[in-house]
């Protein structure tokens, strides 16, 4: 399937200004989430922390912003024969959303093993789903007959300048409501979020530090950032459903570059940084949106010198879209 071909401007799919002219085409369609504190996970991790509340974006996750900027982005021609993805999740509910928006159809493609809830989601945005196997090759073929037979646009999950663009308005949000903020962690899979966040964020503010949460049973980012060139993995094992792709051409530059650590955590520290949220914040969150307090917390972090100058923390709760069934049953471990 032919992608969209994008001019990268100056060294990558992004840049400030084009994360501001997202920001005037979606801020009347996405929610300004709120950033909470809580004096208990202050005092638990030895930081003031700031967490910003994706969970409460339209959608529940972040996806949205990239997926609505991409939608409203297409012109009259393009929006009129709908738009296509493969997602396994939010990106999936967020495109169904955006394309119901703009009177669109929406193709989204779903691996059979996907959460209920996301694919309930997706239904309940008026998104037609179309059921491919649960492996990459198998969603790619089905997006590409589907978008041979429709004429649909294709937007990838991530790897894409619009996608990238709509996620990078968070920062804007976020370094305007905690101005304060001298670190932000992001959870890290495709790297369309922490593309976006740390583009921006780094250009209103170039001292400020952008560290990765990442599951130790899906860790390609931490082995490519390692190994300095993109890294996949056979296969990955994580609860952390939203956190299971791989970097892309468009991600990697950006993580290469601007990201300056991958903190990986056990499944284990992301179920117990849930509770928390739940306990404490009073937020239902999903475990990849719990995985940057479970980064804070971890001996990793906690123990590193490199960031012990690091006082005020922003993290980002990517979503809260949780599986009930599957929450249940890891809690009961």
């Amino acid at each position: 399937m032919e992608e969209e071909s994008q001019i990268i401007k100056g060294k990558y799919a992004a840049d400030i200004s084009s994360i501001k002219e997202a920001h005037d085409r979606i801020k009347s369609l996405i929610l300004k989430t709120p950033v909470l504190s809580s004096a208990s996970l202050d005092a638990m991790s030895g930081r003031q922390l700031h967490f910003k509340c994706e969970n409460f974006q339209k959608g529940g996750a972040f996806k949205f912003r990239g997926a609505s900027n991409a939608v409203f982005s297409l012109n009259d021609e393009e929006a009129s024969k709908g738009v296509i993805t493969h997602s396994s999740g939010n990106h999936a509910a967020a495109l169904a959303l955006a394309a119901k928006l703009r009177g669109i159809p929406a193709y989204i493609v779903i691996p059979k093993n996907a959460p209920t809830c996301k694919v309930e989601n997706v239904k309940r945005y008026g998104g037609q789903v179309i059921w491919s196997e649960a492996n990459m090759r198998s969603r790619e073929e089905v997006a590409n007959k589907v978008w041979q037979e429709t004429g649909a646009i294709f937007i990838h999950p991530y790897n894409d300048g619009r996608i990238l663009s709509g996620q990078g308005t968070i920062s804007l949000e976020f370094l305007e409501q905690a101005p304060q903020i001298d670190t932000l962690v992001v959870p890290i899979s495709g790297g369309g979020l922490i593309s976006g966040v740390a583009l921006a964020a780094k250009s209103i503010n170039p001292a400020i530090r952008i560290l990765a949460a990442e599951p130790k049973g899906a860790d390609d980012a931490a082995q490519s950032k390692a190994a300095g060139r993109i890294i996949t993995l056979p296969e990955t094992n994580t609860i952390a459903d939203g956190l299971r792709a791989f970097l892309g051409d468009f991600t990697w530059p950006v993580v290469r570059d601007l990201v300056e650590d991958i903190i990986t955590v056990e499944d284990s520290e992301i179920i117990k940084a849930m509770k928390l949220c739940f306990e404490i914040l009073k937020i239902v969150v999903e475990p990849s949106g719990a995985i940057g307090l479970a980064a804070v917390l971890s001996e990793t972090f906690q123990k590193n010198p490199a960031w012990k100058d690091c006082k005020h923390i922003g993290i980002v709760v990517s979503g809260g879209n949780v599986d009930m069934a599957v929450l249940w049953d890891s809690l009961k471990k």
